[in-house]
């Protein structure tokens, strides 16, 4: 089957050369060279290229992190999968098998995670539950020690604060669920149709920022755009404000690294004993070839890469954060919190020696007032779409995009917060900059996605190649 759709995508190119007045001479593009021939050199608004993003993600670190997320601290997360959609009622829940959630019995969390998600260590969690107490009672005990103050300022939950990119699940909710993160792999479910077109065309097309002039739709599987239509949205792309343009391509590229993960976990097989999952090369074709997608693949994959550049810098930009000898990623469990404590730095080290960082101080800059207003409209619209992740019909696929775009808001939130700008250049972030637990797992998990990702490309570039 390979062969024969490399000899229907083969003939294909050749007639677009043909009709595009190269002439016979030339030879056709091959398959890989249809999806990856535009994806290499140097990435738009920034300095970094693609070969150095490969290099770096695919043979430095992507094999620790994926150790490290397999780690009982980054493993468990815990989600709503049951909050309604509050922006419509009619959602079509997926009946389908592959599409359910297992969530975790409650023995099978550690203690030490199901204290509280923002608790970072045993000593922590004794003083905060003082604070709690009196908090309680309704008043201010001035008999509490000056070690349970400094507790009330320390270990504060944020969760209105004006930094945060997402609208986050009330986690103390009787209908918030832990979940095995590694027994509920993303891969795909077969939720697809009306529905799951319905949540990305909201996200692109009411969320993106886009002039009422333009007609042709922001969302990239819109079909039926001609060269001229095609030629003309990009040249509008390219004349918005670098903010707004970021915006964009932080969602396409988000967009596409789902994509990436659903063609490279795709249900190849299946009988009564078992189910057989890998790489479609026909699905990623699809999706990413540059003829079947009329040239948008390549654009899409692109962003994958600005997207992987934005959450690299954000976790090199924390790293003080986690350097915090009171920080630990506690699970109760001693020595294996130490040991992975001493990952998590050689992972966040590792990344900060990257020598082409994406520089966010380009972002929200010139005149105070404008810039304070775009970064709230910026801040605004992507808290609207971690809330569009409830209208999701496929649990599975609802708890990776809960997942993730928290992850991609707690990655925005580290580049922008105030507190942290203010603060951490010389003696690192003050104890107003705060990550929750959740926050940490999803931060994580989401850059752990994408760098997931930057290696499937690998894999499928090289799958290609033997399609003749």
């Amino acid at each position: 089957m390979g062969r024969g759709w490399g000899f229907l995508f083969g003939l294909l190119g050749a007639v677009w050369l043909l009709s595009s007045g190269h002439g016979e001479e030339q030879p056709p593009e091959t398959a890989a060279q249809r999806c990856f021939c535009q994806v290499s050199g140097y990435l738009d608004d920034c300095t970094c290229d693609v070969e150095t993003i490969d290099r770096f993600n695919n043979y430095r670190l992507f094999p620790r992190l994926q150790k490290l997320l397999e780690s009982d601290y980054f493993r468990y997360y815990k989600v709503n999968l049951k909050r309604p959609c509050p922006f419509w009622n009619d959602i079509s829940q997926c009946g389908r098998r592959d599409c359910a959630v297992k969530p975790c019995q409650s023995d099978e969390v550690p203690d030490g995670i199901k204290s509280a998600s923002y608790k970072y260590s045993e000593e922590a969690n004794n003083l905060i539950e003082e604070c709690e107490q009196a908090e309680r009672l309704g008043a201010v005990d001035e008999s509490l020690s000056e070690e349970t103050q400094k507790a009330v300022l320390q270990w504060t939950k944020h969760d209105d604060s004006s930094d945060n990119f997402c609208e986050a699940d009330d986690i103390q909710s009787p209908e918030a669920e832990y979940v095995d993160l590694l027994l509920n792999p993303e891969r795909y479910t077969g939720y697809k149709g009306p529905d799951a077109w319905k949540i990305w065309n909201v996200i692109y097309e009411e969320n993106c920022f886009k002039p009422q002039t333009i007609k042709r739709p922001l969302n990239p599987l819109a079909s039926g755009q001609g060269k001229s239509e095609e030629n003309t949205f990009y040249s509008w792309l390219e004349g918005l404000c670098v903010e707004k343009r970021a915006f964009y391509r932080l969602i396409s590229g988000l967009h596409a690294s789902i994509n990436v993960h659903l063609s490279a976990r795709y249900l190849l097989q299946e009988t009564w004993l078992e189910k057989k999952w890998g790489h479609n090369i026909t699905e990623f074709q699809q999706r990413f070839d540059g003829i079947l997608t009329e040239g948008e693949g390549p654009r899409r994959l692109k962003n994958l890469y600005f997207l992987y550049l934005i959450e690299l810098r954000a976790l090199s930009k924390v790293l003080p954060f986690f350097e915090r000898p009171d920080f630990q990623l506690f699970t109760g469990n001693k020595i294996q919190d130490e040991e992975n404590k001493m990952l998590l730095l050689e992972i966040l080290h590792e990344i900060k020696s990257f020598p082409l960082h994406f520089d966010e101080n380009s972002f929200f800059a010139g005149d105070k007032k404008e810039a304070h207003k775009l970064k709230e409209d910026f801040r605004l619209h992507f808290r609207n779409i971690s809330r569009i992740m409830d209208c999701v019909g496929c649990f599975k696929c609802r708890l990776w995009g809960k997942l993730q775009t928290q992850g991609l808001g707690t990655a925005l939130k580290i580049l922008f917060s105030e507190k942290l700008i203010a603060n951490m250049p010389e003696s690192g972030p003050s104890y107003e900059f705060h990550l929750t637990r959740q926050e940490i797992v999803s931060l994580f998990n989401a850059f752990g996605r994408i760098s997931t990702s930057v290696k499937e490309l690998e894999n499928f570039r090289n799958l290609l190649q033997n399609i003749h």
